[in-house]
Parts: structure tokens; sequence; C-alpha cells
């Protein structure tokens, strides 16, 4: 409940603030223009906690260069921690898209912990005069340091949790690879029969595309960890002392835990946008593999009378409002959408990318909001069809082996013994006539003996097959 308002003022003029609120003037300035996503930075909690860590370590090192004293240090520190911990996620309303490169979150940010700070000093929000925004949360730092920094940190604690889920969704594609190793099957290319292979087959391919993504995510994630803190405005560190940008970095990974370097060259580093870029399309590349799979689900799953109907995945919800009995792959469906999703947001991040201009990319913000949101839904959406869907596949059985003893595809194991005419003209003859590849071969033309036919096609060897000419 509001208890009364304190008058906060910038150059630009005064503002009331709620004196419950721990943000100020700039902060409210953000709320009032920018009102794009309705998604505030709240809404991104490791963003938050990320910016956290990159103000503890910028008042340490500011202690160590003799700039702030320990008071102003301890209280900064303070109220950092209390970021790192979760806590006053409401006070951070800024919008993630926003102009300004991203200094309304940066100011949101400063205003905050200058509050929290300033009552863990005995003293009144906004009383600034003790603790101040810029002058001391934000000492030695500009937006286009701490922004992008913190940014990175959140990629990289956002990218492991996303590693996680494709990593539980691998196993359970291997699960069921080992599930179905003996479920024989057609394999298809083309949408046509080719030649035999198993179910498990099929799902431990799923299961190792998905590993290779897992490899190409950690590969990319290394590179979120080079920062520019200590750039400042464009890479020179003015109002920066000597040696804050290797303390401050030093602060930076021992309270975070994560292996952040820092830039060699932090003019270039202030304005490259590279990482984000290669980390976009390692993520559009998972989610095209990811929607690869799901339409491959759909498809094995499809009839149940009519289709495919190979595997049936768990049934979730009705199908349809007319039509009784139906049950949709609804779950894959999701899933192929958040793909969709991902992809779109890839060719943002490009053209954001491309925006830049000489010593800054403005455009930074929605790059944020398009790789937060990304991460975030896929992940979730891994998480929904391991769970939802892959788990609960069943096989079967009996159609699959049908279909191969029928498919004219099998023809194929015949080309090393009769030849490719000869195999050729089998193919035809049942094509044409509805005869089954075994009735035209063994008691009609009887070009092999059914010893030989049983060899050929005997489980194991369609699983494995041998090379077999005579």
């Amino acid at each position: 409940m509001t208890t009364g308002f304190r008058k906060e003022h910038d150059f630009l003029g005064e503002k009331e603030i709620p004196n419950d609120k721990y943000y100020g003037v700039q902060t409210l300035r953000a709320l009032e223009n920018f009102d794009i996503t309705g998604i505030p930075i709240s809404k991104e909690p490791l963003f938050i906690k990320a910016f956290g860590y990159v103000k503890k370590a910028a008042a340490l090192a500011n202690h160590d260069c003799g700039v702030l004293n320990k008071e102003v240090t301890d209280a900064i520190c303070f109220a950092a921690d209390e970021l790192i911990a979760g806590k006053y996620l409401d006070q951070f309303i800024s919008d993630l898209i926003q102009g300004g490169a991203g200094t309304s979150c940066n100011m949101n940010v400063n205003e905050v912990i200058a509050n929290i700070g300033l009552e863990k000093l005995g003293h009144p929000k906004g009383a600034y005069e003790h603790l101040h925004p810029n002058n001391h949360v934000n000492c030695s730092q500009s937006t286009n340091d701490a922004y992008p920094t913190a940014f990175r940190l959140a990629l990289y604690l956002k990218i492991n949790v996303f590693i996680d889920a494709l990593k539980q969704l691998q196993e359970s594609f291997g699960k069921k690879g080992k599930e179905f190793d003996k479920v024989l099957k057609m394999g298809r290319t083309q949408l046509q029969d080719a030649v035999p292979m198993t179910l498990g087959q099929e799902f431990n391919a799923f299961a190792t595309t998905i590993g290779e993504d897992v490899s190409r995510m950690q590969e990319v994630q290394s590179l979120i960890r080079e920062v520019n803190m200590g750039a400042t405005a464009i890479g020179t560190g003015v109002n920066a002392p000597q040696g804050y940008a290797e303390k401050c970095v030093a602060h930076l990974k021992q309270i975070s835990g994560i292996p952040v370097v820092l830039a060699h060259d932090l003019i270039e580093a202030t304005y490259d946008t590279g990482a984000y870029v290669q980390l976009s399309g390692t993520m559009k590349r998972c989610a095209v593999k990811l929607s690869k799979i799901c339409n491959d689900l759909r498809l094995l799953s499809s009839g149940p009378r009519c289709g495919l109907n190979e595997i049936n995945l768990p049934p979730m919800q009705p199908g349809s409002s007319i039509m009784p009995g139906k049950v949709n792959p609804v779950i894959p469906e999701a899933m192929n959408q958040t793909c969709f999703y991902v992809i779109g947001a890839d060719l943002t991040i490009t053209m954001a990318a491309e925006a830049g201009q000489l010593q800054l990319n403005v455009m930074e913000p929605v790059i944020g909001f398009s790789l937060f949101t990304s991460l975030e839904y896929i992940t979730k959406a891994c998480h929904m069809l391991r769970t939802k869907c892959v788990d609960g596949i069943t096989a079967n059985v009996e159609r699959t082996r049908e279909m191969v003893m029928n498919s004219i595809g099998i023809v194929t194991q015949l080309n090393p013994i009769l030849g490719y005419e000869e195999s050729a003209s089998i193919a035809k003859e049942a094509l044409k006539t509805g005869k089954s590849v075994h009735q035209i071969v063994v008691q009609e033309r009887k070009l092999i003996t059914q010893d030989k036919w049983d060899e050929i096609y005997s489980i194991e060897n369609l699983i494995n097959p041998k090379f077999i000419n005579q």
C-alpha cells in the first residue's frame, strides 16, 4: 500500500515516486516511454541476478582501487546480494525492449540497489547524497559495459538450463531406442519405402542428433564468457581507475562462478555482437532439427487406421470439437511452433546485430529479448516433449513388421544375388499385380530357395544386414 510520495529529479525535471518503490525517476520515465512487449525485465530473474553480480563486482573493484569507501561498498554489496538471492523482482519494471541501448534497464538496477543500500545505512529512499545511483552504484561503469556483461552472464546461465533440457530429451530418445531395438520396420526416403531398419535405430538417431546440438551449444556458450567490463562508454575506459577492469572481472568470476574473461580489445568488444549471432544461429540449428524430429513423430503416428500407425503417442486431449474419438499429436505440434518462433527470432537478431553503428550497437535490447524468450520457450518445449510425449511412446510391433514383409522395398536385398535388372522386374510385377516379393521370387520364378529367403530376410539380417551374393 502506497505511503505517500517522494520527489526525485534528473536533468529533465522532477517526478513523484511512490515511497514504497525502490526504483527512481529514470525507471519511471522508462515505464512511461516504453510499453512494447508488456514483459518487464523482472520476468528474466537470471538477468536481475546477473546484474547483482555485475554491480557487486564493480563495487569491490572500485573499493580495491580506492574510489569507494568501505561503508558505501558494503551497502552496494548488501543490495546486490539481495538481487542475487532473487529478492525485489517486482521493482524491475523496465520493458525488455527499450531505446537507449539498455540505459533504462541499467538505471532501474542502479536505483533499486541505491535505495536498498540507503535503507541498510539507515537513510530514507531517495537520499542519494549518501548513496547515489550514478555516482556510487554506477561508479566506473557505463550502460555500455554493465548491460552487455549482465546480459552475457544471464545468457550463460540460461544456456546451462537449455543444455540440461536437451540432455534429458536425448536420454529419453536413447531409452526408447533400446526399448525398440528389435522392432522391425521399413525405412523411408522421400516418403517412399526404402529398406528395413528397426524403430530402435530410428530413435537412437534422434538421440544422436540431439547430442550433436548439446555439443554445439556448449561450444557457443564459451563465446559468451568474454565481457567488456571496464570499457565504460566506448571501450577506452574513461572515468575508470587504473587496473579497475582486471579487478572487476576477477571479482565477477569469483562471485558468479562463471568463467568470464576480459576481452583483449575493449573498443571492439563494446560494439561487437557476433557472439549473439552465433548463439542464435546455433539455437536455430537446434530448432530446425527438433522440428524435423517432431515432423517424423507426427508421420509415424499418423492414422491410426489410414496412416503409418507405427507408433502411438500418449493421448493428451480430445482432438476435435466435431469428430468423436479423434486424438491429435498436440505435443509435437506445440514443439514445431516453438521452433518456428526460434527460427524467426534468429532473423531479428541478425538484423539487430547488423544495425549497430560505429562504437555501439543500440539494438542490444531486442537481441536480449529475442535470445531470452527463445531460450525460455525452447527449454520449456523440450521438457514438454520429453515428459508428455517421448517417454510414453509405444510401438505397434505387428503393424511395422507386416509393412516390411509386404513392402516392395525389400527387393533391394536381392540385388547382390539377382542383379538390379531382375530385381527391378520383380518390383514392377509386384507393384502391378499386388503380389508379394516372396511369392514372385520363391514360389513363381523360383529364383532362390526358401532357405536362402529365410537367411536373407531373417530379423537379424534385416536389422544388421550382411553382404549375401549367392
